[in-house]
Formats: C-alpha cells, structure tokens, sequence
C-alpha cells in the first residue's frame, strides 16, 4: 500500500512540474517564430523545441552594413588578415588565428550561421566592406551586434573597430593593429577587468594629427555578459548633437556628449605650459629663513646625550649575574659525518639557560635607560619670514597652437569597413548579426524580430538544464499557489497511512517478542519444526496406520461422503494428538529431545 502511494505522490508531483513548465513554453511571448520541430540533441537546448532562424529583409537606404550570415553567397565578403604585426616577436606577428562561419555548437536554431573565432592565444583579424561609406552628413550612427561566449572569457576582447574610409579601395588582407579606425566599440576583458569601449579617433582640423579619446567608464557591473553563455546585443547610438548611447540588450549602460564626457577632451586646452620656461636663478620661492641675528645661549650644552641609565634603580632581587642567559645544549651529539677540519671545531647549539626561568634576570646586570634632564639637542635658529620671498614657481602659460574651435565633434572621418582585430584567449567566440544603419529603427527591428526570440530560447534552455527538482517545485507553484495544497496532501497522505498500517501491528510484534524474551514463555512451533517433528513422527508409526491415512488422503470425495470423511479426520487427529501428548508427558527424553531441536532451530 506504502509503495502505491509513494508512487502516485511522486507522478502527480511530477505531473504538476512538468505541466507548470509546460505552460510557461507556451506563454505568449508576442513574438513570431517558426517552431519547427528538430530532432537535434547535441545542444544546449535538447529539451526545446528548435526551428528555423528568424530573418529580416530589408532594401532600406539608409542600411550601410547588415549580414545575419544566413545568406551563403555573401559569406566570402569577410576577408580574413594576412599581415604582420610590426612591434612584437615574429613568433607572434601573424594574424594567424582561425575564424569559422557555421552553426554555434550551443545554437537554439538549426540554422543560425555565425562568424566564430576559432583559435586560442592567437592575433586575429577579419574585415568587411559597408555597402557605401557613412561619412556622417546623416545621423544618428547605430552600430548594432551580437556576441556570445560559448566558454568562460578568460582575456580577449569582442570589439568592432569601423575602419576610416580615405577615399581609396583599403586592401582587407592588410589589415592590422595600425590599420586606421574612427570608432572602436564593443566589450573587452582581462581577467576581473571588464570593459565596454567607445573610442574615437579625432582629427585635429588645424593640425590634421589624429588623437584618440575614450568614454568614461561605466559603472554598471558587466561581468555576467561574459560569463553566463547567452548571446547578447551591443548598440552604440552616436547622434548630431554629439550624444552617444550604449546599451546592452536594450538596457543603457552609459551614455555622455563627445565634448564633455571623453577623456582627454577631444577638444584641446586654449592655453599649454611653455615648455621652454625655465626658473630664474635669482628666484627665492623659500617662505621662511633662519633668523641671521638669533644667537645660541651660553648655558647651551649640545653635548649632554638624550637619555641616561636611572643611577636610583637597583638590582632586582633573586637576578642571577654569575649564570648566562644561553647556555649549549647537554644533550646535542656531534653529527657522525662531521669533519672538524672542513666543518670548523663542532659546537653544541645554545638552548636557555633553565636556570634562568623563574628568576627575574640572568648575566650581567645594567640600570634602565630615563630621559635626560639636561638635555637640549643641537641648537639651530628660529625660522622668520623671508623677505625676499617670491612665491611658488610656475611656468608660463601660451596659446596653445593646436586649440581649435568645435561644436559638432560628430562629423568625425568618414567610415568604409568594419573590422574584429583581436587577441583572446578562448575559443568560440560567436559573432552574429550586424547592422550599421542611420535608422534607429531598423536596429530596434532586429532587436525585437531576431535577438529577442533567441535570448528568450537560450534562457530557456539554460534554465531547463540548471533547474533543480526545489527550483522547479518554486517554478512551477509562483503562478499556481493551488499547486501547494496537492503537493502537502501528496506528502501527508502517504505518512499518515503509512504511520495507521505499519507502526501499531510492528508495535504489537515487537511487544509480544519483548514479553516472550523476558518470560521464557513457549514459542508455537514453525511451520518448518512442525514438518520436521511429523517426520520424525511417522518413523514410529505402525504401517497400517500409515496406510489409512494415505488412503483418506487420496481417496476421492464429493457431496455428504466428503462431509463424514472431514468428521473421520478430525476425530483421527484428535486422537493422534492425544496419544501424542500421553506419549509427551511419559516420556521425559522424548520432551528434551523436542526442546532442544525448538531452541536448535
């Protein structure tokens, strides 16, 4: 009955589970995918249905740059680097690391090709053309893209570099860590270290040299997006006013103008120290002198020492002068392999002297050290004001040759090609989804109709593999607290009749045994000793007895002959017991032998 009921409890809590979760797959998500069935096991979403990758068609003009890798034919526009690194070993110098479009092991979809870096502690570089230059007579600029660690981030970065368009064709072979940029965005770590870029390289329209300027740190903790496994969406929003935002999946992480919140300011100080200022030599900057008139004091000693030994202390009672503070060790042995002429003449290590431990002191005795009295010190003149004081030194400041004058920092160089540059540590870094567009729209499009449905399958799946049996419990109850009342009746049910059945007829048994063990009270034969005693039994019996009780054991009867052969038998076995039980008492030897084979047995 137990087993029945433990196993229904544990079907309905199952049922329970399962169906919460269940309803919570099939919760509108007011999104459109197309959830065709896989058969699929090998990723981390086995136990979620997968289908076919959302895609988006779009022949706007204002899209510079879009590849959702779905479309084979244009994977051959990303070019991977052959060049050389000019300022490490030439171990290190190729851009040798492996790059991949395919289907991510961890993919939701069956279809979602990406571009994945391959290789680990390698320099990689991969480029790509925009479909035309954005040279920012448009705004706003959004830079939109994925990225998702299928491995803990240990050091590497996932950034896009947007390469300068100068007017001439860039050879993407080429490209290298010197390859000029106009904007790099895009996370970036080194152990604890977790970054999200936005650098700019600004030209200076008076002297045309190029300086780069980054945006203020975030605050906003960024170490899960490396480490949770999950795809996540990266959007730069830099528009005309000279505003830039960040997001992470939609989330705004940080945001400032080009004028006021880049460091150094892009746009520089009016005045520069005059480097070739130099301090003149008559220049006094000392604040205080010695007074030149002040004289020492004739009564000054400056040879009297700080302190001296306090000539009323005496020698403390029981202080053993005549014994040393160390003494050698009695029981240290000369080492076998020493050799006084290569080792020097052995000596016992020193140990305390025992002596010495309860009295106050051993060895020679000196007095305590007090301050001196007549003490003074090295005598030196009082500080004055000094007249001829001109204050702290300060170069010159002059106009700053390279100040210029700019509102509108957001017409920065004009873009051509977007690049991945990087060194990183691990393996399968996934790439996917880019989009470049002036259209702040177009981003919000494949925001909500692409990473959205596959962040929403990854959680999923994620969760469905983490879930412990407590987690699904709390799952499955927070929208359903009914589900509580099935799950105390679940565990109730089976203890309280598990607890009615078993503990009283155990309880009685275990009473019975413990009376019997104290009393040495006759225990019924078993059904073994009973055999076993019949046997021995029907050794002594006559044949003809024998004969008569095979014969109504076999013999056939039906109707009133069965009736009266059921009365013969009982009074046969009533009077078999009662010879029996005679023959018991006569015989005193027969009633040992029949307890000794009880308690044998």
């Amino acid at each position: 009955m137990k087993y029945l009921v433990f196993i229904l409890f544990v079907c309905l809590l199952n049922f329970s589970i399962f169906k919460a979760q269940d309803d919570d797959y099939n919760m509108d998500e007011d999104i459109s995918i197309d959830e065709t069935s896989s058969s699929s096991s090998s990723s981390a979403a086995a136990n979620i249905e997968k289908g076919s990758v959302p895609t988006i068609k779009s022949a706007s003009a204002n899209i510079y740059f879009e590849d959702q890798f779905q479309d084979k034919s244009k994977w051959s526009r990303w070019v991977k680097s052959q060049a050389k690194k000019d300022d490490v070993d030439e171990v290190l110098a190729k851009y040798d690391g492996e790059w991949g479009i395919e289907i991510p092991q961890s993919s939701v979809y069956n279809d979602d090709y990406a571009l994945i870096l391959k290789s680990k502690a390698r320099h990689h570089a991969i480029s790509a053309n925009l479909f035309k230059p954005f040279d920012f007579s448009t705004s706003p600029l959004v830079v939109q893209y994925e990225v998702k660690y299928q491995t803990n981030q240990e050091c590497g970065g996932a950034y896009v570099k947007l390469l300068s368009h100068t007017g001439k064709q860039l050879d993407l072979k080429q490209v290298t860590d010197k390859t000029p940029y106009t904007i790099m965005f895009g996370p970036d770590m080194c152990g604890v270290d977790h970054k999200y870029h936005f650098i700019v390289r600004y030209r200076n329209p008076k002297t045309g040299a190029y300086s780069e300027h980054q945006a203020k740190k975030p605050t906003e903790p960024l170490d899960t997006y490396f480490t949770d496994k999950k795809s996540h969406l990266y959007t730069l929003v830099l528009s005309a006013d000279n505003s830039f935002k960040m997001y992470i999946d939609n989330k705004i992480i940080n945001s400032g103008s080009l004028l006021e919140d880049m460091e150094p300011s892009i746009i520089p100080p009016k005045e520069i120290v005059d480097e070739t200022d130099r301090k003149p030599d008559d220049w006094d900057d000392r604040e205080k002198i010695a007074d030149t008139t002040a004289q020492k004091p004739e009564d000054w000693d400056e040879t009297e020492p700080k302190e001296i030994a306090d000539q009323s202390a005496s020698i403390p009672d029981g202080w053993l002068e005549n014994e040393a503070v160390m003494i050698p060790d009695p029981n240290a042995v000369k080492p076998a392999d020493w050799d006084d002429d290569i080792d020097g003449t052995w000596e016992a290590p020193s140990i305390d002297n025992p002596a010495c431990k309860d009295a106050p002191g051993c060895g020679e005795w000196t007095a305590p050290m007090i301050s001196n009295p007549a003490y003074k010190g090295i005598w030196r003149a009082p500080l004055v004001d000094n007249p001829n004081y001109r204050g702290k030194w300060e170069p010159r400041k002059i106009p700053n040759p390279d100040y210029f004058e700019e509102n509108h920092p957001y017409k920065l160089t004009p873009i051509g090609s977007v690049a991945l540059e990087l060194w990183s540590m691990v393996d399968g870094v996934v790439f996917d989804n880019f989009i470049i567009t002036s259209d702040q729209s177009i981003a919000k499009q494949y925001d909500d109709q692409i990473w959205y449905p596959k962040s929403v399958l990854e959680s999923k799946a994620i969760s469905a593999a983490s879930d412990s049996v407590v987690d699904a419990v709390i799952k499955a109850t927070k929208d359903r607290p009914w589900l509580w009342a099935v799950y105390v009746v679940a565990i109730l049910l089976p203890l309280v009749l598990i607890f009615v059945f078993c503990c009283p007829k155990k309880s009685a048994k275990k009473a019975a045994d413990a009376i019997r063990k104290k009393t040495d009270a006759i225990e019924a034969d078993s059904n073994d000793q009973q055999s076993l005693r019949r046997a021995e039994e029907d050794e002594d019996e006559p044949e003809e007895i024998k004969e008569s009780q095979i014969k109504r054991t076999v013999r056939p009867a039906t109707g009133r002959d069965a009736l009266e052969n059921e009365e013969e038998v009982e009074e046969d076995e009533t009077v078999e017991s009662t010879e029996d039980d005679k023959s018991k008492n006569s015989s005193p030897s027969a009633g040992g032998k029949a307890r000794r084979r009880m308690r044998k047995e």
